[in-house]
């Protein structure tokens, strides 16, 4: 009776479970885990186009600059990343006195990159920091250089003298750079725009309508006047060619008369009294017509012409 109250677990539970063994098993997993997760945390790929800064304890100790896979201290050493690549920086917009005294606004923009990275990091400390002092480096070299140019030679494209310019700055500016062991280079320095100050823009349209107005007129001084000596010129041609017509024309008129006398005298010589007739008939044409009165002796010679008398 007794053995027959007595219960077996095993029986119920199906067999004995072995706890130690699953233990382990656990134990190995979370320690692989961990050990990938160290592993990961610290191993760090360098991409083209990239420096990878290792610090410890805030100082450099180390700058991986080719491709591939690398490492890190683990908890006493981090990464962080600087572009390879060149980079555009938009220069803030300033105003700059030019040799004539007239003020202008100039917008640069520069393309630069990093040389030296741990130069940079010792000296500017952040990419802020260095397009800073690059920015100011080329505010100051752009104010002496277009300091030392009239306005129109900056802003007239014929006289402009930009092109040597942008080397001188960006060669200065890199000079500047290089002084100071900023671990960067400028490659370009580009004047994008200039423009006049506000407050100065309307006095000088009115100075360029103006400046337009006169040239206006000069030009049309210069018309009249060419048109002027040109009618002149062309008015004393034609004096001249009708003056030398009217001679020649005088000159044949008096070749005609001296022929045409001569052929009358010819003419009139073979008969004298028919022209002494010819010549009172062509008087009477002249002097007598349906109103003329004539007093004249009976006798006269014209009287008796008149009157039919021949003889």
């Amino acid at each position: 009776m007794a053995d027959q109250n007595v219960i077996n677990l095993n029986d119920r539970t199906g067999g004995s479970f072995n706890w130690r063994k699953y233990s382990k098993f656990g134990l190995f997993l979370i320690i692989l885990i961990t050990l990938l997760i160290f592993i990961f945390t610290n191993v760090f790929i360098v991409k083209q186009g990239e420096y990878k800064v290792i610090r410890q304890f805030g100082e450099v100790v180390r700058i991986v600059k080719e491709p591939g896979l690398n490492y890190k201290m683990p908890f006493i050493q981090s990464v962080t990343t600087l572009p390879k690549y060149q980079l555009t920086y938009d220069v803030t917009q300033a105003e700059i006195n030019t040799k004539d005294k007239k003020r202008i606004l100039i917008d640069n923009y520069a393309i630069w990159r990093i040389e030296d990275p741990k130069k940079m990091i010792s000296n500017a400390r952040t990419l802020e920091g260095a397009e800073s002092r690059m920015e100011e480096f080329i505010y100051s070299v752009v104010r002496s250089e277009l300091g030392q140019l009239d306005y129109d030679e900056i802003i007239n494209d014929e006289k402009s003298s930009r092109g040597s310019l942008n080397d001188r700055v960006t060669e200065k500016v890199n000079e500047l750079l290089a002084g100071g062991n900023y671990g960067v280079v400028v490659t370009d320095v580009r004047m994008k725009r200039t423009d006049l100050p506000a407050e100065n823009e309307m006095s000088v349209f009115t100075r360029m309508i103006s400046e337009r107005e006169s040239k206006a007129q000069e030009y049309l001084s210069m018309g009249d006047a060419e048109k002027n000596r040109v009618v002149a010129q062309t008015d004393r041609e034609v004096q001249e060619i009708i003056a030398k017509a009217t001679a020649d024309a005088e000159t044949i008129r008096g070749e005609g008369e001296g022929e045409a006398a001569k052929v009358y005298n010819q003419s009139f010589s073979k008969d004298p009294e028919f022209y002494t007739m010819f010549r009172t008939l062509e008087s009477y044409k002249k002097t007598i017509n349906g109103e003329t009165v004539i007093v004249l002796p009976s006798d006269s010679p014209y009287a008796r012409m008149l009157m039919g008398y021949t003889n």
